[in-house]
């Protein structure tokens, strides 16, 4: 049966959802989800002999979310999940990560090799680090209206979201990134979520309950703590110079849909195609056919398969 509670950890509290017992696992949702996006794998884990734990991350849903941008950086994300592996008395976990989730596993990996000791990303491929701050290329490109761009300064893309939730949350996920022809530019004038989002239909692997869920959520958490995560993209690059050419060296996964935009521009799938580089011990690259961005809500049946067996050759 999955419990919830609230725990205090590295100077925030977390809502955590929990079941089973086992060797532990921990689900990190990304943006803008919640510990609910994992609402199919983790009675599945469970199941499968695991004690599963999925946070909402900081910044969303139930958890704290700090106002100070700064407070969002990779540091205080990995931190978070440190933090609450000691919480829960455990010396070891396998960390799983979606979307901006996928980044926290990936750097709690690579920089606590000896505490989390396999790890799976989904969506987003591991660690790249380019030839400068992330944002500042994409300005000496001449390009100015990518969606990080619009992120950047506080209030404009909160004042969007918050000013209709209902159509927000259902615009990201009914269209959004589950959508391969929608563009993740934000054409002047018109906001990241356009002006037909609260007619999109409901895909199949989403229900107007689940929705409902998600939207009242947000409608009392708002949107800044999460897009504070954006806010800190530049300085986590600044970060993690120490780490440059690093390798995560333990037992990894990927999963990812053959339709995610995150996956198909020209850089994103270079490092896809090369990600080896980064996980040496890559078990696996799965590339679900089909598939959009929201991977372990749109085909939780193959997910949820990929990760056990994953998870049976690690623990």
């Amino acid at each position: 049966m999955e419990t919830t509670r609230t725990v205090a950890v590295n100077g925030i509290e977390l809502f955590l959802r929990e079941r089973g017992e086992g060797p532990l696992v921990l689900l990190c949702h990304g943006w803008p989800e919640l510990s609910y996006s994992w609402r199919h794998q983790i009675p599945a884990l469970a199941d499968a002999g695991y004690r599963v734990v999925a946070p909402d991350m900081r910044g969303f849903g139930r958890s704290s979310a700090p106002h100070p941008i700064e407070a969002y950086s990779i540091f205080d994300l990995v931190g978070d999940m440190v933090a609450l592996v000691a919480e829960l008395k455990e010396t070891r976990a396998v960390i799983i990560g979606h979307d901006w989730g996928a980044p926290v596993a990936w750097h709690a990996a690579l920089f606590r090799p000896e505490l989390f000791t396999a790890v799976a990303g989904l969506s987003v491929p591991p660690p790249w680090r380019g030839k400068g701050r992330p944002l500042d290329l994409l300005s000496a490109a001449g390009v100015t209206n990518f969606y990080w761009q619009y992120f950047q300064t506080p209030g404009v893309a909160e004042a969007e979201f918050e000013r209709d939730v209902t159509a927000t949350i259902r615009g990201m996920l009914c269209g959004g990134f589950s959508d391969p022809t929608r563009s993740l530019f934000v054409p002047e004038g018109r906001g990241f979520i356009g002006r037909s989002a609260s007619s999109l239909p409901l895909p199949s692997w989403l229900s107007e309950t689940e929705l409902a869920f998600f939207i009242e959520q947000y409608k009392e958490s708002g949107f800044r703590g999460g897009l504070n995560w954006y806010r800190n993209i530049d300085r986590n690059w600044d970060l993690t110079a120490p780490w440059d050419g690093a390798q995560i060296r333990q037992p990894a996964l990927f999963i990812a849909g053959s339709k995610d935009p995150v996956i198909s521009d020209k850089m994103s799938g270079k490092h896809v195609a090369a990600m080896e580089r980064v996980l040496p011990n890559l078990k696996r690259k799965l590339i679900i056919d089909g598939a959009g961005h929201w991977i372990q809500q749109e085909k939780p049946a193959e997910v949820n398969a990929a990760l056990i067996d994953f998870l049976k050759q690690v623990t």
